[in-house]
């Protein structure tokens, strides 16, 4: 009985994975969501959609940094051909994911060069891209006072 449940388990697991899609970045919203037209879609889906880069969270616009984000994001993905790994869809709607441009994982190199903060929940290695941007005081972590946009939301906001 073990062994059906280990291989129903097996089974799975297989279904469980991220939606791969290859496109365009259309458009830079802000420092960690983009607008993105993948290369195929059917007629049930939009012919874009948005896409809020998984496990970094940059400045708000109007929060210091916030548009030094937004332009960082903006060299590197905007109109670039890439491939998104969606991986969720959020609260509001827009699908969560991974981004990666000619090679480079833009989520973490947001982070690495101190464009974004790690989101709390991230992955080791977004957390150890922080790190050493904070170290190398990279982008906002010039300002050894930088309030995280989770922080700036909230008290900007009452």
């Amino acid at each position: 009985m073990r062994i059906l449940f280990f291989l129903l388990g097996l089974l799975c697991v297989g279904w469980v994975h991220a939606e791969r899609l290859a496109g365009v970045v259309i458009v830079v919203i802000d420092g960690d969501t983009v607008l993105f037209r993948p290369d195929h879609y059917s007629a049930a889906s939009r012919a874009f959609l948005k896409l809020r880069l998984a496990g970094i969270d940059a400045p708000e616009t109007g929060q210091p940094y916030g548009e030094a984000a937004t332009q960082a994001l903006r060299m590197l993905a905007l109109k670039r051909r890439a491939v998104a790994d969606i991986v969720a869809t959020d609260v509001y709607g827009r699908k969560v994911g991974h981004l990666e441009i000619g090679g480079t994982d833009v989520n973490r190199d947001m982070v690495a060069r101190g464009h974004a903060w790690a989101s709390p929940r991230a992955t080791r290695d977004l957390r150890a891209a922080e790190a050493e941007a904070r170290h190398l005081r990279a982008g906002l972590w010039v300002d050894a006072d930088a309030v995280p946009p989770w922080v700036w939301r909230r008290v900007s906001h009452r």
